[in-house]
C-alpha cells in the first residue's frame, strides 16, 4: 500500500511542478498557442495522482497485491505513464520552439498509451481474481 501512497505523491508533486513550468517555458518564450505541455500537469494528476488514490482505496477494500496481477498492473502503468508524459514533454517543448512533431514521436507516445492499456487489463484480470476469491 505504500507504494501505491508515494506513487500518488509524486505523481502529485511532478503535475504541480509542470505545471508551473508549462507556465514559465512558454512566457519566457512568448508562446501563446497550444502545446502538450499545457496538458502535462492534467495528466499527472488524474491519471497519475487520482489514479493511484483510487487503487489504494481499492487495495485497502479488496488487497489486490495479493494476486500476480497487481505488480504487473502497478509496473506497467506507471511505465506508460511516465512514457508517454515523457513525450508530451518532448512534443510540447518542440510546439514552443516551432518545430512539428515526428511520426517517430508519435508513435512512442502510442507506445505509453498501449502499455497503459496493457496495464489495465492485468487491474481488471486481478480485481476479477479478488473478487471471485471473496465471494
Amino acid at each position: 500500500m505504500k507504494k501505491l501512497y508515494y506513487a500518488a505523491v509524486v505523481y502529485a508533486v511532478l503535475g504541480l511542478g509542470f505545471g508551473l513550468f508549462f507556465r514559465e517555458y512558454t512566457k519566457a518564450h512568448d508562446f501563446t498557442g497550444f502545446t502538450q505541455l499545457a496538458v502535462m500537469h492534467t495528466h499527472l494528476l488524474a491519471l497519475g495522482m487520482l489514479v493511484m488514490l483510487i487503487v489504494l482505496a481499492l487495495e485497502k477494500v479488496f488487497e489486490l497485491s495479493k494476486t500476480k496481477w497487481f505488480n504487473l498492473f502497478f509496473w506497467h502503468y506507471n511505465a506508460g505513464l511516465l512514457l508517454t508524459v515523457a513525450m508530451m514533454l518532448v512534443v510540447g517543448m518542440r510546439d514552443v520552439a516551432g518545430q512539428t512533431s515526428t511520426p517517430m514521436l508519435d508513435g512512442i507516445a502510442g507506445l505509453g498509451h498501449v502499455v497503459i492499456t496493457v496495464s489495465l487489463i492485468f487491474f481488471f484480470v486481478g480485481v476479477g481474481k479478488r473478487l471471485k476469491s471473496q465471494a
